[in-house]
């Protein structure tokens, strides 16, 4: 019999249709190619000209935009917003409208191009999300931009236009909506209840245990109650913090392992899916706060959103997410 959830977050609905229950294997999709294609890169080195002027870089002794660097952060050389220019908000009757002003960046996980971000070492990974940190605090200082979205788009199908390991970050003029929803529904559980929604959820996640994936002391990985996606994974930290660019030292030592095993967990069940992987985290403008906590989700490209989906705003997920916990927690791997 199907089952309609409701999202204790953001109070969204999902039907869990077990009657059309899959497994992994059930699932006909594009999975990533063993090996890159060889094309043209311009994210290699020796192809720092092709790329806008970095902001960031970690190297040890060669010049800015030369070879000789582990990772960079640079400008989207098309960028979806602006760095350059003035808001202008203006209104028009009903319509409501302003310059497109914000920042578009990419992260370059390596300089390998052969390499997916599983087979990067942990202190590579950990040096990529220390790079979403910085770049989030210097952003944070430019007062027109609201929220920065961190995001990783793996595969053609998930919407990635180059081969070689990269994430973005995108810093809006607004919130956008979807995080503002999520962000008000949180703060009415907090005024309610005086805890934290995502807190509350962690301690009976681990409770009950069986939507948990890995745990460690500093990290619960879970497959959500209301599983939007088929293998929809989120990330969570132990420790309350309503900000990503909050997070020390200790915490990202660890969420670098954390999100190396839980993308390998992924990979090896799933036979290496395309998937969108986004930081949730809080305004940039705004102070930290008890109700909001910032977490890590991860959607596997499995199913496609259809008529009802879009007619609805309902998901329709094939598999239980316990049984899609206990398909990663039992992945073993080398």
């Amino acid at each position: 019999m199907p089952e309609l959830r409701k999202d204790p977050v953001t109070d969204r609905w999902v039907i869990i249709a077990t009657e059309r229950a899959r497994r992994p294997g059930d699932f006909a999709r594009e999975s990533l190619p063993e090996k890159p294609s060889g094309r043209y890169c311009p994210f290699c080195p020796g192809h720092e000209s092709k790329t806008p002027p970095e902001v960031l870089a970690c190297r040890e002794g060669s010049a800015r935009n030369q070879p000789g660097w582990s990772l960079r952060v640079v400008p989207n050389k098309f960028p979806v917003l602006e760095i350059e220019g003035d808001l202008e908000r203006q209104g028009d009757g009903l319509f409501d409208r302003m310059q497109g002003i914000g920042a578009h960046e990419v992260v370059i996980e390596s300089p390998d191009h052969a390499l997916s971000i599983t087979e990067l070492s942990d202190h590579s990974i950990e040096r990529v999300l220390w790079a979403f940190r910085d770049r989030v605090l210097d952003l944070k200082n430019d007062r027109r931009l609201r929220y920065v979205l961190i995001f990783k788009n793996q595969g053609e199908a998930a919407g990635a236009t180059l081969e070689h390991t990269h994430s973005q970050l995108i810093a809006l003029p607004v919130v956008p909506k979807r995080v503002q929803e999520e962000i008000e529904s949180a703060e009415r559980y907090y005024d309610f209840k005086e805890r934290c929604v995502f807190c509350d959820l962690i301690r009976q996640e681990i409770k009950g245990g069986a939507r948990v994936v890995t745990e460690t002391d500093h990290f619960v990985v879970i497959a959500p109650y209301a599983s939007r996606f088929p293998f929809e994974t989120w990330i969570l930290p132990r420790k309350h913090g309503s900000h990503y660019e909050d997070a020390d030292g200790v915490q990202l030592k660890n969420l670098a392992w954390i999100l190396k095993s839980t993308l390998k967990k992924l990979e090896k069940v799933l036979e290496r899916p395309p998937y969108n992987l986004i930081v949730h985290t809080g305004p940039l403008q705004e102070a930290a706060n008890n109700f909001y906590h910032w977490h890590i989700e991860i959607i596997p490209k499995l199913t496609r959103v259809a008529g009802f989906e879009w007619g609805t705003g309902f998901y329709i997920n094939p598999t239980p997410p316990e049984e899609a916990a206990k398909f990663l927690r039992e992945a073993g791997l080398a």
